[in-house]
């Protein structure tokens, strides 16, 4: 490399890893990036991902557990719909909304209708020890499902839904919101922490790559 890598290149480097589980290099690329920032919780938590995604449980406790000792936190995820004058905030697997049967019931019938398509849930995107079924449950709440389900109950048919998320859309909610939108025939954009992605029958503007 012509010039000295900075913390945007190990950054990017660690992401790569965490997408194609590349444990031993996402581990030096961390190591380099804790020593130019390591009160950077974002670092803890790819390198946490890493070894989850390689099921290597006892060293994602042991980063974990660095971050308590550290009193560094985890940015949690949420997803935002604005509904008229009012925004709503969608946290993973919060059931406090007051549309809550409402949304489980649909979320309950677009899960049927997706499956029904050919999708099947990527359970590796849950960086958590539990089991199968467990995994998919955990998947169907994240915050940005919860946000198109409640913004599909709020909006005249046929009408775009947009979803604002601080964090990046998983493989899975990106590969589900593909075919939701296919189901309910809407265009649903989504901002992310990358990018803007349109969901439009089936397809997303990222061609998959985010």
């Amino acid at each position: 490399m012509p010039f000295e890598p900075d913390s945007s290149v190990f950054e990017a480097l660690l992401n790569g890893c965490q997408v194609h589980k590349n444990v031993d290099l996402g581990v030096r690329a961390a190591g380099r990036l804790l020593q130019l920032d390591i009160a950077n919780p974002g670092i803890y938590v790819m390198l946490s991902n890493i070894y989850a995604r390689a099921r290597k449980w006892d060293q994602v406790e042991y980063v974990r557990g660095l971050m308590r000792q550290r009193g560094l936190m985890k940015t949690p995820g949420f997803s935002l719909v604005e509904i008229g004058e009012t925004v709503h905030t969608f946290f993973a697997g919060n059931n406090s909304h007051p549309n809550w049967p409402e949304i489980e019931e649909l979320l309950d019938t677009l899960r049927l209708e997706v499956e029904a398509l050919g999708y099947a849930a990527d359970t590796s995107c849950v960086l958590r020890n539990v089991d199968e079924p467990m995994k998919v449950k955990l998947l169907w709440g994240h915050s940005e499902r919860l946000a198109i389900a409640f913004a599909l109950l709020s909006t005249p048919a046929g009408s775009s839904i947009r979803i604002t998320k601080n964090l990046r859309v998983c493989i899975d909610c990106h590969n589900v919101t593909k075919h939701i939108s296919q189901v309910v025939k809407r265009e649903i954009v989504v901002r992310d922490a990358n990018r803007f992605h349109h969901f439009v029958n089936g397809r997303c503007s990222c061609n998959d790559y985010w």
